[in-house]
C-alpha cells in the first residue's frame, strides 16, 4: 500500500499543488498558536508536554483514522486516506518555484532580480551577493527544503508503514519541523511568544526525529552523485556546519556533486510581525552555515540543474526501493 499511496499523492501534488496560504497550513498554524497559549507555562516539562500534544496528537489522530478505516470500511479507503496525509505533508511544489524561479533569473542574467527573489524567499539580506553566493545559497536552501519536505516524510512514513503506523510517521516528522520552526517564529513578535522552554523542546525534539532521515537523505544523494566524494565529505567536512543533522546533508552535497558549500549565513532583512503571514513551504529553512567552506568548485549556475538531477534521481531510487519491497511482499 505504501508505494501506490506515495506514487499517487507525488502524481496529486504535481498536479494540483497546494497553495501557499491553505486551509491545512492555517489549520496547523492555529493549532500550534492554541497548544502554545493554553499549555505553555514557561517550564521544561509544560514544553514537552505542548509539544508532545501539539505533535504527537495530530500523529495519533492520523493512525486512528487509518485504523478504523483499515477495520471497518476497507484497505482502499484506508489507502485513499494515506494518500491524503502523504499529499498533505510531502511535495516539491511547495518550494520548487522559488527554485525555479532564481534559477530562471539566473539564467536570463538578471542578478538583482534573483537577490529580490532570494530575500523575499528565506526573509534575508541578500543585498549585493554575488552571483557564486546567490547559486550557494539557493543551493542550500533548496537541498535542506527537498530534504524536509519530501525525503524526510518519505523515511519516516515508509520505515512505520512497515508496522502499520504510516501515516503517524507522515504527521510526527512535518509537524515535528513545523512547530520547531513556527514557535521559533513565534519568538520573534510581540504577541503570543513561545517560551524558551518550548522552544527548547521542540528544537531537540526535531534535532531526534530528523536524525535517521538526515543520514538517509546523505546515503541517497551519495547513491545517485559522486559516492566516494559524497561520503569522503560527509565523514570529514561535516561537522563544519554547527546543525549536525544539516551538515551532514550539505557536506554529502557538496561532495555528490562536487559544489562548494558553507560560509556566511545570510542575515534576517527584517523583524517578522502579526500583520505579516509566517512564512510556509520551505521558507524560514536557516541553513546552520559556517565561516569555513567544503572542498569543490565555486557555485555556478550549472550546478542548480545538477541538484535538480540529483534530488530526483533520489526520489527514483527511492520509489524502485519501494516498488522492489512492495514486490516482495507480494510475491512472498
Amino acid at each position: 500500500m505504501s508505494f501506490f499511496a506515495i506514487l499517487f499523492a507525488f502524481l496529486l501534488e504535481q498536479v494540483r499543488p497546494l497553495g501557499e496560504h491553505n486551509p491545512i497550513h492555517s489549520s496547523l498554524r492555529v493549532w500550534a498558536r492554541w497548544v502554545s497559549r493554553n499549555f505553555d507555562a514557561g517550564k521544561p516539562q509544560h514544553g514537552w508536554v505542548a509539544w508532545s500534544l501539539a505533535v504527537v496528537g495530530p500523529a495519533l489522530l492520523a493512525l486512528a483514522i487509518h485504523w478504523l478505516l483499515v477495520v471497518f470500511v476497507g484497505w482502499p479507503l484506508a489507502m485513499l486516506w494515506n494518500v491524503a496525509v502523504l499529499y498533505a505533508t510531502l511535495g516539491f511544489r511547495q518550494f520548487s518555484h522559488h527554485f525555479t524561479d532564481i534559477r530562471d533569473a539566473l539564467e536570463a542574467g538578471d542578478e538583482a532580480l534573483a537577490r529580490e527573489l532570494l530575500a523575499q524567499w528565506q526573509r534575508v539580506d541578500a543585498g549585493e551577493l554575488p552571483r557564486s553566493e546567490i547559486v550557494r545559497h539557493v543551493i542550500e536552501y533548496s537541498v535542506l527544503a527537498a530534504h524536509r519536505h519530501v525525503f524526510g516524510v518519505l523515511a519516516w512514513y515508509s520505515v512505520l508503514a512497515a508496522f502499520g503506523f504510516g501515516p503517524a510517521g507522515a504527521v510526527l516528522y512535518r509537524m515535528a519541523e513545523f512547530v520547531a520552526r513556527y514557535w521559533k517564529y513565534r519568538s520573534r513578535i510581540e504577541v503570543q511568544p513561545a517560551s524558551e522552554a518550548l522552544q527548547s523542546a521542540a528544537a531537540r525534539a526535531w534535532a531526534a526525529i530528523d536524525w535517521l532521515p538526515a543520514r538517509i537523505t546523505a546515503i541517497a544523494f551519495a547513491v545517485v552523485g559522486s559516492f566516494e566524494e559524497a561520503i569522503d565529505c560527509w565523514r570529514n567536512h561535516a561537522q563544519r556546519f554547527p546543525n549536525d543533522n544539516d551538515g551532514v546533508i550539505l557536506a554529502a552535497t557538496s561532495g555528490a556533486v562536487n559544489v562548494r558549500l558553507g560560509g556566511e549565513a545570510l542575515k534576517p532583512a527584517f523583524t517578522p510581525n502579526t500583520t505579516q503571514p509566517f512564512p510556509s513551504g520551505g521558507a524560514g529553512v536557516e541553513p546552520p552555515l559556517d565561516t569555513v567552506s567544503t572542498p569543490g568548485r565555486e557555485a555556478e549556475t550549472q550546478h542548480l540543474r545538477s541538484i535538480v538531477g540529483l534530488v530526483w534521481r533520489s526520489v527514483v531510487l527511492w520509489m524502485v526501493l519501494l516498488a522492489l519491497l512492495t514486490l516482495a511482499r507480494l510475491l512472498g
